[in-house]
């Protein structure tokens, strides 16, 4: 198999999932919220996990749903 063969088969598996994967997710569910509110924060040790928590309030739905399935 050629690599551009495989990298095309990479691809195309992980586009599959990226809907399923983003509503629980918390790094594809999040990503605006982040980049909106948490950008300065650097990763690790939960401090971005802390400040989405942080505010809750202003997060979108997906992203409260994806913190939520975390704690389960």
């Amino acid at each position: 198999m050629s690599k551009l063969s495989f990298a095309a088969i990479v691809v195309a598996v992980a586009f599959s999932g990226v809907a399923s994967a983003q509503s629980s997710d918390p790094r594809g569910a999040c990503k605006a919220d982040y980049d909106k509110f948490c950008a300065g924060i650097a990763p690790g040790g939960g401090k971005i996990i802390a400040c989405l928590e942080a505010k809750r309030g202003q997060l979108s739905a997906t992203c409260k749903a994806a913190l939520d399935s975390r704690k389960k």
